[in-house]
């Protein structure tokens, strides 16, 4: 059995009389196999039982060994670490081309880049801006409104952004007390905060190519699709360096690279970040330089399902018997698994 962690924050946590309703053995729930402070976990189970566990990005599959991304089951991890791989998640790109993408109002390439200005004009207008300014950049956020999103940070420095000139355009839904704030902010700065809070797959993708940056200031990301997206359009991600985000998104350093990344999680490592990427925006020649990086990289699940493959080959090369938590010792509290 092959165990794909895709965010080991949501474990299927339940009350022991779970059990029989699942036809599982109530001996299961041990430290060594389902037990966690006295509930069902079943990813702890997952994690225990199965030969091999993969998760969806290098950087994220060290990062759920500490107690920071572990979620209490750092130690359980850290004692399958020799059966433990990341593999950064693949992009199908058929939806996500701004050749050929028919959601978007106008087409353009890495060879043919005026399309995307109109992109931006009809987003800006769409999103209801008056008068458009169309040398102020524009910062994309397609998300859910959640604290693991960031959502915190950028509403702490939402005034600094506000005094800055930029537009920010947002879509999505989640936390009732982001939506709000967001609200609330559209209608202090209706001309530089966009908001739409809804699913909208079209504005997705309109998102995508009208913006210059887009901003994932992530807490942890276990991969991140939209800065994939992001660079596919020609818009340079701002990104927090944790997860998929820090595998996929290299520094701009005048010359190589495809973004802006910032490590420390607070307001002021975010709002460098940001000044950074506005300061290189209005650099135009080193503006081309970075879209051209972006929309080069390829994300495909080419060399993905490569890695998976070669791990499937193996394992069922390797027939192992299945044990009774083989991986921990007899007899270890949760509090020792936390701190192996």
């Amino acid at each position: 059995v092959v165990f794909t962690i895709h965010n080991l924050g949501y474990q299927g946590l339940f009350g022991p009389e779970v059990l029989p309703r699942l036809s599982l053995d109530p001996s299961l729930l041990t430290v060594d196999g389902l037990e966690f402070f006295g509930k069902v976990n079943l990813l702890k189970g997952a994690i225990v039982f199965s030969d091999f566990i993969t998760t969806v990005s290098r950087k994220y599959a060290e990062e759920i060994q500490t107690p920071e991304y572990g979620f209490g089951l750092e130690g359980v991890l850290r004692n399958r670490a020799d059966r433990l791989q990341g593999i950064l998640n693949g992009v199908d790109y058929e939806p996500w081309d701004p050749s050929t993408d028919k959601l978007i109002a106008a087409n353009y390439s890495p060879d043919n880049l005026k399309g995307k200005m109109l992109c931006k004009k009809a987003l800006l207008e769409r999103m209801g801006a008056r008068q458009p300014v169309l040398n102020r950049p524009v910062i994309g956020v397609v998300s859910r409104f959640d604290r693991q999103k960031g959502f915190d940070l950028i509403a702490d420095i939402a005034e600094q952004l506000m005094s800055m000139s930029l537009y920010i355009v947002a879509l999505g839904t989640g936390d009732p007390t982001y939506e709000e704030f967001f609200r609330a902010l559209a209608a202090k700065y209706p001309d530089k905060f966009l908001v739409k809070v809804a699913y909208d797959n079209t504005l997705a993708h309109q998102i995508e190519a009208g913006s210059d940056m887009f901003l994932m200031p992530s807490r942890y990301e276990p991969c991140g699709l939209n800065q994939i997206y992001s660079m596919k359009y020609g818009t340079v991600p701002i990104v927090r360096a944790t997860g998929g985000l820090d595998d996929t998104v290299e520094p701009f350093d005048g010359r190589n690279g495809t973004g802006f990344k910032f490590s420390r999680y607070s307001p002021d490592a975010l709002l460098s970040a940001i000044r950074e990427a506005v300061e290189t925006y209005h650099r135009p020649a080193l503006w081309g330089q970075l879209m051209h990086n972006c929309m080069h990289k390829d994300f495909s699940w080419a060399v993905s399902a490569a890695e998976y493959a070669k791990i499937y080959e193996r394992q069922r090369k390797l027939r192992l018997e299945p044990k009774a938590a083989p991986h921990l010792s007899a007899g270890a509290s949760e509090a020792r698994l936390a701190a192996v």
